[in-house]
Parts: C-alpha cells; sequence; structure tokens
C-alpha cells in the first residue's frame, strides 16, 4: 500500500462535545490520579480535568477516522494498518466540566518513516467562546505502507525538546498495571480499541494478550512525575510530549523515570521514559512542559 503526501492539508470534519464531572472523575479514576482538584467541587476554582484528559475528547475522531477525513479520494485501506506513535499535547488552559467543545482537525503532515509511514493530524479545540483549550498533534504510523511524494508539513509540527545535558535518573517509580486496568480505562475515557480488551483480537493481530493503552501508560506516568516533584497545580501544564515505542502488559509492573530537568525562561521542562517489565521502553521521548 502506499499514501502520497500530496493529502497533507485536508481537513476533518468538524467534532463538538460537552464535558461532564462525570466525565473528568472518572478519567482521573482510571489512571488512579488522587489530585483534589479532579474530584474536590468545593475547592477554589472548581474542578479540572487531568492535563491528558484532552485524548478522550479527541478519540471519536479518531475511532471514526475514515468518516472524518473530507477527501473521497483519501486511501482509507490504509487506516487499518495505523498504531498511535507520537503525542504532541499542547494545553492553553485545563479542560473544565462544563466545557462546550468545538475541535477543528486537519492532516498537519505525511512524512517517511522507516516503519511506513508517519502522517500527523492536528486537532485545535476551542470553548463556546472560542477560546483555545488545546491543540493536539496525534502521530499515526501507517505500518508497511509507503509514502510517496517525498513526505510534507514537516514544518507544520513543533520539534520534540532536546534536553541541555546527558539523560540520567533522577528518580524513578515503580507501578503495577492491574489486570484490570485496560477496561477500566475503556470503561471510564471511552477510549475503546479491542487491542486493549480482547484477547481473541489481540492474539489475531499477533499481540502476546491484550495490551495497556498508550495514553493510559503516559496519563500514569504524568501522575507519577508530577507526584514526586510535589506539582499539585496542574494548571501549570502547558504540554506533554512522547513517543509510544513498546507495550506494556496488564499484571506487569511499567517503570516511569525522571531523566532530566531544564529551566527555560518561562518554564520548565521534566523529561522521563517509561520502562515495561522486560526493560524495554514503552514511552520514548517524554517531556512535560510547566509554565513558570
Amino acid at each position: 500500500m502506499k499514501l502520497s503526501s500530496d493529502f497533507t492539508g485536508i481537513v476533518l470534519k468538524e467534532y463538538q462535545c460537552s464535558v461532564s464531572s462525570r466525565w473528568t472523575m472518572n478519567y482521573a479514576a482510571a489512571t488512579g490520579d488522587t489530585n483534589p482538584r479532579y474530584f474536590n467541587d468545593e475547592l477554589p476554582g472548581g474542578l479540572i480535568a487531568p492535563p491528558l484528559f484532552p485524548v478522550a475528547v479527541t478519540w471519536p475522531i479518531i475511532e471514526h477516522i475514515a468518516d472524518n477525513i473530507e477527501s473521497a479520494d483519501f486511501p482509507k485501506e490504509v487506516l487499518f494498518t495505523q498504531v498511535h506513535f507520537s503525542e504532541q499535547l499542547i494545553i492553553h488552559r485545563p479542560v473544565k466540566p462544563g466545557d462546550h467543545i468545538k475541535v477543528n482537525g486537519s492532516v498537519a503532515a505525511i512524512l517517511p518513516h522507516k516503519a511506513g509511514t508517519h502522517v500527523i493530524l492536528r486537532f485545535d479545540a476551542s470553548d463556546a467562546g472560542g477560546n483555545s483549550v488545546f491543540t493536539e498533534y496525534l502521530g499515526a504510523m501507517m505500518r508497511g505502507v509507503e509514502c510517496t511524494g517525498g513526505g510534507k508539513g514537516g514544518g507544520n509540527v513543533p520539534d520534540f525538546p532536546v534536553m541541555s545535558a546527558e539523560p540520567e535518573l533522577l528518580h524513578e517509580s515503580v507501578v503495577p498495571v492491574s489486570p484490570l486496568a485496560p477496561f477500566l480505562y475503556d470503561g471510564c475515557s471511552n477510549i475503546h480499541f479491542p487491542i486493549h480488551t480482547s484477547v481473541k483480537f489481540a492474539h489475531a493481530v499477533g499481540l502476546p494478550g491484550i495490551i495497556l493503552q498508550g495514553t493510559a501508560a503516559l496519563a500514569i506516568a504524568v501522575r507519577e512525575i508530577l507526584d514526586r516533584e510535589g506539582i499539585c497545580d496542574t494548571e501549570c501544564v502547558a504540554s506533554i510530549i512522547c513517543k509510544f515505542t513498546g507495550m506494556i502488559l496488564p499484571g506487569s509492573n511499567m517503570r516511569v523515570r525522571l531523566t532530566g530537568r531544564s529551566v527555560l525562561a518561562d518554564s520548565f521542562e521534566l523529561f522521563f521514559d517509561v520502562l515495561n517489565t522486560e526493560g524495554k521502553k514503552a514511552v520514548s521521548g517524554g517531556c512535560i512542559k510547566l509554565k513558570r
């Protein structure tokens, strides 16, 4: 199969949803995040959603991506080869219960990769007043698909942050992954894909069994890093970036490692990765940027 980079720039159908406190609370509960800002509605400022909650907002677009691409010529058969490969989430302000969110999407880049073709979608989310809430660059790897046309749109996507010093282990958390974790995340986030909940389906596509959702692993990692760094006010989280490079099996342990800190003029950067029980990187190149 082939995918032309000339499809860069095509738009997706507009999507809208309303955010409830039940949804944001359930997301936090599914990732084991006990921060009171997600549960105690008597606190000043009211409830906010966890930083990674926007991935649940945009999931319905991805789940029905073949129907949401505004192009009759796009070879939709390549979509069956996709896996979530990269995540770049820019948070303009936290999502809050009561928000009515409008999401406009487009194909930001189509790039050749040794594993196939890297397709990066851009989602711009705004509230009822037209104010920006978040921008997400979601990278899907089309496995075994040849990118034709040389690749386009790379300049439209933010670069991954680079540490100013060599990586070092600053602290590490070993987190047990419950056998129920994928099912809880599926039900509480509304992010459903059968490789995470159907053993039969997972075996049919060559996996050893069901695997933990990548965004669940990322949300847990962000929770652990922020907790270990003593950051309770997550309204300061400006962006979360990573690549998904391995699998985490339910019933195993994941190791969340802080590997660097950088101080910038207006922000801090916390660099991290996540290892699975075999010591392989399941989440690579992780970076949380915090507003100063």
